[in-house]
């Protein structure tokens, strides 16, 4: 199992690479880039180094991939809280329907088939400080995301394969 991963990028930019022991492969980034005072829809990746939670995939169009994270399946209904007025469910998986502002987990557009959780702000969250940050696929055009990394579906795959719950990722600007 591969205990670090390394994301690296200019600040300001919308693009980088993330390293898996010595292979580099491209990621997309928020899009303001990177920062290390993550505030809640600044559209920041956050600087920093967090743990890996858990991966969620979708069911009806994913087999559960090989990883050394825990696995688990979407469904219609998950939702993840972004509304900082909630601060007991701030930046956590929420059940559909929910009044407050979430975002929604079973998206339509494919982005987050497969999904990995990075355990920012979430020990405990703080509400405002930035929510929903994960390891998810890129859009075909490497559009930035609004604050998580996002890597094309083969090398997501490869890097599942080589991650367990012991595995961090580190950002950092260069």
């Amino acid at each position: 199992m591969v205990t670090l991963l390394s994301v690296r990028a200019a600040y300001g930019a919308t693009r980088g690479t993330l390293a898996v022991g010595e292979r580099m492969r491209p990621c997309a980034l928020g899009r303001a880039g990177l920062t290390d005072h993550k505030r809640e829809g600044d559209g920041a990746t956050p600087i920093g180094r967090f743990p890996l939670r858990r991966l969620f995939y979708r069911p009806d169009r994913e087999a559960p991939p090989a990883t050394g994270l825990p696995a688990l399946p979407l469904a219609e209904d998950l939702g993840w809280c972004d509304d900082p007025a909630e601060p007991s469910l701030y930046n956590r998986l929420v059940r559909l329907p929910f009044a407050a502002g979430h975002e929604r987990m079973w998206r339509d557009d494919g982005l987050y088939d497969l999904v990995v959780e990075i355990g920012y702000n979430d020990a405990p969250p703080r509400p405002g400080s930035g929510s929903a940050i994960f390891l998810h696929l890129a859009r075909p055009d490497w559009a930035p995301t609004e604050g998580c990394v996002a890597m094309e579906r083969a090398d997501l795959l490869a890097v599942l394969a080589a991650i367990g719950p012991e595995s961090l990722i580190d950002i950092a600007a260069i």
